[in-house]
């Protein structure tokens, strides 16, 4: 009886030590780039201290970006990865490598799914949030880098009891919801290529803030307590491209407050330092999009950011890209303001706008040419001898629209 009570102990010892095996591990894993415009390797983990990467062939020790605390009950790894690394690894698995000169950039927006008050969408029907099939036909493009334009967490509020289109779901700012929302369905494109991670409105310090500066913010800092508000331009070396990202999340875009005119003055004046050669501007709320409110009207136009960035944009910048409106839009202006893309249609509830915006003044500046498609999709751009080719992409990976961007101009036809 002895023996056997014995053994019983150690059967359950084993399936206890079994248990914390399954449970012990990486939640999620990627490479971004910093406020230093260096690529870094971040690891969500429950493990019980940060472990090391292999970095062609030698380990490299992870530092703690982030202890684990009540919302966010997993460790937060980050290294930053030396120029040259040719594979990486964590012990859970390969990652992305960064291209010196990349080729081909997919640029997604706006992807959680909305449960907000009465506002509800049907995050448990993948046609209704597609975002997980937007990722995997996106990473299927195998692309060399990855832009999101900002906006992950859409679940903010509770559930309704009985209602099957969020039940079961997460909310609120903690790690169960960034993972609903943004880390699983967004796996495949995580492995798939670094990315560079843009503040959306849903990142102010009053909505989902903190939990976006312990992941996804670019500063190797703590900065998430108490929550940092804005951070400044920072530029991303892409070869013979700087991609300029500016934290637009507090720039409303109707009934300024003058309280932020000498922030996005200041904004305006580290673009036009950073931005030296052939240089994109990545931020979430575009300067001039457009879209039809329910009422018909139809609107744009920052009135935070015009007046100082929109007035003071260097010659070196040849794009504007954005989301913060959930469309697809392709923008040329009359004069010389560069043309704005719009990838906001990654997975939230749809926005509507005229599908032809020829003629439209947004912000004293008229469109000469202008599109919006409807539908969820993604954007891809590649690099070729004359520019970037960009081809718009629905939810199925059709092909919409396939434009070129040269000389600050984009010349469209369709597929």
């Amino acid at each position: 009886m002895a023996w056997a009570m014995r053994l019983a102990g150690w059967i359950v010892l084993l399936l206890a030590l079994g248990v914390v095996a399954a449970r012990a591990g990486e939640a999620a894993r990627w490479v971004q780039y910093d406020a230093d415009g260096a690529a870094e390797a971040r690891l969500a983990t429950d493990a019980p201290q940060c472990p090391s990467l292999t970095i062609n062939g030698r380990a490299v020790a992870m530092t703690e970006r982030a202890p684990p605390d009540r919302d966010f009950a997993l460790r937060l790894c980050a290294a930053v990865l030396p120029a040259g690394a040719k594979t990486i690894a964590t012990p859970g698995g390969r990652l992305p490598v960064p291209a010196t000169t990349p080729g081909t950039i997919v640029v997604i927006g706006d992807t959680g799914c909305r449960v907000l008050g009465p506002s509800i969408q049907d995050c448990n029907d993948p046609k209704a949030w597609p975002f997980a099939a937007v990722a995997r036909r996106a990473a299927g493009l195998q692309p060399d880098l990855v832009i999101h334009v900002g906006d992950y967490l859409y679940r903010e509020t509770p559930c309704p009891p009985g209602l099957s289109r969020c039940a079961g779901t997460p909310w609120g700012d903690n790690w169960p919801t960034w993972d609903a929302d943004f880390f699983r369905p967004a796996g495949p494109l995580l492995a798939a290529a670094p990315f560079v991670f843009v503040r959306g409105n849903h990142e102010t310090c009053a909505r989902a803030g903190a939990g976006w500066l312990r992941l996804l913010g670019p500063e190797r800092k703590d900065q998430m307590s108490p929550c940092v508000a804005h951070l400044p331009p920072y530029a991303v070396n892409a070869g013979m491209l700087d991609l300029v990202v500016v934290d637009a999340a507090e720039a409303a875009d109707t009934g300024a407050n003058p309280a932020l005119t000498s922030i996005y003055a200041a904004d305006a004046a580290a673009v036009a330092r950073l931005a030296r050669g052939r240089s994109w501007l990545v931020m979430h709320r575009p300067l001039r999009g457009v879209v039809r409110l329910a009422t018909g009207a139809v609107v744009g136009g920052n009135d935070t950011m015009l007046p100082t960035l929109g007035a003071n944009l260097p010659a070196s910048v040849e794009l504007l890209l954005s989301g913060h409106i959930h469309a697809f839009e392709i923008i040329d202006y009359d004069g010389e303001a560069p043309p704005q893309l719009i990838a906001g249609n990654g997975g939230d509830l749809l926005d509507a706008a005229p599908e032809d915006l020829a003629g439209i003044v947004v912000g004293g500046v008229k469109i000469a040419r202008g599109m919006a498609l409807p539908g969820f999709g993604f954007l891809e751009m590649s690099r070729n001898a004359t520019g970037w080719r960009i081809v718009a992409y629905d939810v199925s990976g059709k092909r919409l629209r396939q434009c070129q961007l040269a000389e600050r101009r984009i010349a469209c036809q369709k597929t």
